[in-house]
Order: C-alpha cells, then structure tokens, then sequence
C-alpha cells in the first residue's frame, strides 16, 4: 500500500502566490525523485458544523488561508529514499535559500501516514 505525508500549515493570503510558485517547484522536484503524487490545496469551505473546522485547529487569522497537502509515494522506504534525494537537491536548496519559507512554523503539523483504505481509481 502507498505511504502518504501529511501537512497542514497556514500562509498569509498575500503570500499565496508566492508559496503556489515554490510548491509548484517543490513538486516538480519530488515527483522527478520518486514521488507518485504531490498535492497542495487551500482551504476554501472551512465552516465545519462537525468536529474541529481546520480554521479553529490552526488558529486561522483574517488574513491567513490554511494548506493542506500530500505527498504519495509507492511505500515507506521509497518515501525515505525520495525524501532523502530531495533534501540533497540543489534546487530544493538554492529555493530554500532564496526563499524563505512562508508559513509560520509553530502552526505547522507534518507526518507519515500508513494507507488504511484507497478506492483512488476504483469504480463503485
């Protein structure tokens, strides 16, 4: 089964074209290393009438949007072998570098997640 990572973060709107632009890199990057899939979305309906809404969890400001996103890969050491190509990557590094992140890093959540169902391409 696939291993998924996992990321929540918040970004303020007026950087979101600048984080698209460096997540658009980014994800060029790990699929060229391995990675099977590479999503970045936005929150865009984030008044939940069930459970924690992301915008409470991530303490949302007025001005901020939350990103969720995910990186497939095949297994948990192919995710241990792209991330490591990646992190030796000098485009990874030069846009680090360059760019400083732009998210804040104390509402930043990563993890490795097991795949416990996947219907991805499957008819009913």
């Amino acid at each position: 089964m696939a291993y998924v990572d996992g990321y929540v973060l918040v970004i303020p709107k007026k950087k979101l074209a600048a984080y698209r632009r460096m997540a658009t890199q980014a994800g060029r990057i790990w699929r060229g290393h391995g990675a099977l899939e590479f999503r970045e979305c936005v929150g865009d309906d984030l008044q939940s009438k069930f459970g924690t809404s992301f915008s409470k969890l991530a303490k949302l400001k007025r001005n901020e949007a939350v990103i969720f996103s995910w990186v497939v890969y095949k297994s948990r050491a192919a995710r241990n072998r792209v991330n490591a190509k990646v992190m030796k990557d000098p485009r990874i590094l030069k846009m680090m570098k360059r760019n400083p992140v732009p998210m804040d890093m104390k509402r930043f959540s990563y993890g490795g997640f097991k795949t416990l169902v996947d219907l991805a391409g499957r008819k009913r």
